[in-house]
């Protein structure tokens, strides 16, 4: 008998072009009397934060910018958001980015309604009371932050990303406009597709992959195959990040309700300790990882080369396998995702990454058990390439 299966996502969900015009009737309708608008400077400097914002100037919602969040946001991030959040008499949260702006917001809600100091939320539901309303409006195809309970902060005392697992931070609002991921850089829209293919793979393959959820990877899988290319290519196609929208929205839903791997374990060291992006940290350890994964559910990566557009009929169960890990290592390839040598990743911190990924909440979904020497042999192998 299968078990009860408890799934999570937001209550209202916007996608498509033109979404944000919406996101003033979500606000009155949650009754808001002034946002704290979450974001950074970058979206800031270049006009999106302006785009949703006069959203908001036409519906005459009150609202105060904070717009301090770091690519890999910190813990005085939080503390900073909080401070102005209760000093402006905020009851809302509106986030505006990828998933720095997402994850900072969440934690800022769910420290504003149970007090205390973030490091005391690191794991799995560790809050009592919901966040305040997050109405999250999503400016990347990659961390799906904006639909997921997880989220990730850096503790800089101890130089380590905290994962949270926690239904209470999930968002009120998801808003998807591709419009606002028009022209972004081809770098930045690799690497954060890359991330949710990451995602799709991860959530595909994990030890709580479910009916649906690997409904929903495969799909996510399939569309990023489809666009992901043109979305780098031309920053203008609406119709590749149309696609590239709908395949890290559906990503998120899927692994947010099943759990990751090993990728994001040590991508999440990589970004702490060197502070790398996150979605580069995923896409350059992402084809390592799983050539370590796919010993232990090769059929599966036989669906994978599928869903990427690869020939697999009449290919044995092995060799679909290798075709999957192949086609991961060209797609980064020509996407021009960096190599682990070219980034200042150093082979002598090899215990701690290793060490540090092995305690990642992350790590007890990986499909095929692992130790610390496995990681570091990994992070190695990607080193080496």
């Amino acid at each position: 008998m299968e078990p009860v299966r408890r799934i999570y996502f937001p209550p209202v969900n916007l996608i498509g072009p033109g979404a944000i015009q919406e996101v003033g009737v979500e606000v009155e309708k949650l009754k808001l009397k002034k946002l704290l608008v979450v974001t950074d400077k970058v979206l800031r400097s270049v006009g999106v934060v302006d785009k949703v914002t006069s959203v908001l100037d036409k519906a005459s919602i009150k609202y105060v910018i904070f717009d301090d969040v770091k690519p890999n946001p910190t813990t005085r991030n939080v503390y900073d958001g909080l401070e102005l959040f209760k000093a402006e008499g905020c009851d809302g949260l509106l986030s505006i980015g990828g998933g720095s702006p997402q994850d900072a917001a969440k934690a800022i809600g769910i420290l504003f309604t149970n007090g205390g100091e973030m490091p005391q939320y690191e794991g799995v539901n560790k809050s009592k009371n919901k966040s305040v309303p997050i109405v999250a409006v999503n400016t990347t195809a990659g961390t799906a932050s904006e639909v997921t309970i997880n989220y990730v902060i850096t503790d800089e005392v101890r130089k380590i990303k905290m994962v949270i697992v926690d239904p209470n931070s999930l968002a009120s609002v998801a808003v998807n406009d591709p419009e606002l991921m028009i022209n972004k850089p081809a770098g930045l829209t690799a690497a954060t597709g890359m991330d949710a293919l990451t995602h799709a793979i991860e959530a595909y393959i994990t030890k709580g992959a479910f009916r649906l959820s690997d409904t929903l990877a495969l799909e996510a899988i399939k569309l990023i195959g489809e666009s992901l290319e043109d979305a780098v290519t031309d920053g203008k196609n609406l119709e590749a990040r149309s696609k590239m929208a709908w395949a890290s929205y559906i990503a998120g839903l899927s692994f947010s309700n099943c759990g990751l791997g090993i990728v994001h374990s040590m991508a999440h060291q990589l970004g702490s300790e060197y502070d790398l992006p996150h979605g580069v940290a995923n896409a350059l350890l992402l084809p390592f990882v799983e050539e370590f994964n796919s010993a232990v559910c090769p059929e599966k990566f036989g669906n994978i080369a599928a869903a990427l557009g690869v020939k697999v009929e009449g290919l044995s169960v092995e060799e679909a396998r290798n075709a999957a890990i192949q086609a991961l290592k060209d797609m980064a390839v020509k996407l021009r995702i960096p190599k682990l040598k070219e980034t200042s990743f150093n082979p002598a911190d090899l215990d701690k990454l290793a060490a540090q990924a092995m305690a990642d909440a992350c790590t007890g979904g990986n499909p095929r058990e692992v130790t610390a020497e496995d990681i570091k042999a990994i992070f190695m192998n990607a080193y080496e390439a």
